[in-house]
């Protein structure tokens, strides 16, 4: 995953490992009344009480936003890769990583899902997950009836989930490998299919590039995630839309900065993407494997010789090369 064609435009609980994963190893009321003003003036306690109870309320709700608001400020790091690494290695990966990416179908460039029913292992080993379902690019939608295959596919998607065992609310990301502006095949598709997963009780995600690039005149430009957020918010028409129906964005962008490159150690600082209220970031793809130099290149080179990334505390010779990601949760896809 990450390959971005077409227009080219993409997209933590600090480790003890070394910075440099290029070379893969082993990394009350009574209702009654009392004179309180001292001039004859009655006033009810129970009155008192409710601006009491009220003051309170406020304050509680203060706090809890202030709660959430500390949570979404805690990262954590998670991987993904197209091949399941095998049941063995998940420990070793434990110890890094806090949750992985999950494919529903196929992932881009395969004739096969290795995933498929490793949803209770994954668990059982302390995973939370980033939920995929492979799209189609631009060329595959052209003439195709966008729609149709929109509908079906975000019934697909969301049925998968359940066979998988994930909850029926899941956070499902669809994964929109094509950077730049939507073709209008592309907008109507996605949609389409953001449309059925919500139909059938799940919850929509895109997973997009969050690298800007030129629209048009005047050094204007855009980014895929920002793109979706704006469609997004013109089909809504709302400025208050519930978090359960808002567009969850697991932006790619793997260019220094802000990415740190391929590394573990540092905590990156979360960029700066301005969305609209329709759509929220949930993740961040900072870093890919192999390494894309036209996006990469002022990144540090922490990459192997063979430009993959490579995930601390496996034996060489197993050669598992990953993507790294942030998210706001260390489940997030099943986060409330």
């Amino acid at each position: 995953m990450g390959n971005f064609q077409g227009y080219y435009c993409d997209r933590v609980i600090e480790q003890p490992h070394s910075t440099n994963l290029g070379a893969p190893g082993p990394a009350f009321g009574t209702g009654e009344s009392t004179n309180l003003c001292g001039r004859g003036t009655s006033i009810p306690i129970q009155f008192s009480m409710r601006r009491v109870h009220i003051v309170l309320t406020a304050l509680m709700m203060l706090a809890a936003a202030g709660q959430s608001s500390a949570q979404r400020s805690e990262t954590y790091r998670g991987f993904d890769r197209n091949d399941y690494p095998g049941d063995a290695l998940l420990p070793a990966l434990r110890q890094s990583f806090q949750f992985t990416g999950y494919w529903l179908n196929n992932p881009p460039g395969e004739t096969s899902n290795s995933w498929t029913g490793k949803r209770g292992i994954l668990k059982q080993n302390g995973f939370g997950f980033l939920v995929l379902f492979n799209g189609h690019t631009a060329a595959e939608l052209k003439g195709a009836d966008a729609t149709g295959l929109g509908e079906a596919e975000g019934k697909a998607a969301a049925a998968a989930a359940v066979r998988e065992g994930f909850p029926a609310n899941v956070i499902i990301f669809l994964d929109q490998e094509e950077g730049g502006r939507l073709t209008p095949d592309q907008a109507t598709y996605l949609f389409a299919w953001v449309d059925a997963v919500r139909a059938a009780g799940a919850r929509a995600g895109i997973y997009c590039s969050a690298i800007p690039v030129p629209d048009g005149p005047g050094g204007k430009t855009i980014t895929t995630a920002q793109d979706v957020a704006e469609r997004e918010e013109a089909r809504t028409n709302s400025r208050a839309i519930e978090r359960q129906r808002r567009i969850a964005i697991w932006a790619a962008n793997d260019a220094c900065p802000p990415s740190p490159g391929c590394r573990l150690t540092e905590k990156p600082t979360w960029p700066d993407l301005p969305l609209k209220s329709s759509a929220y970031e949930a993740a961040w793809q900072y870093a890919q494997s192999p390494r894309r130099a036209q996006f990469s290149s002022s990144c540090p080179l922490d990459q192997a010789q063979d430009g993959m990334c490579y995930a601390p505390g496996v034996a060489p010779s197993e050669k598992i090369f990953v993507d790294l990601n942030l998210a706001h949760s260390p489940d997030p896809s099943e986060e409330p």
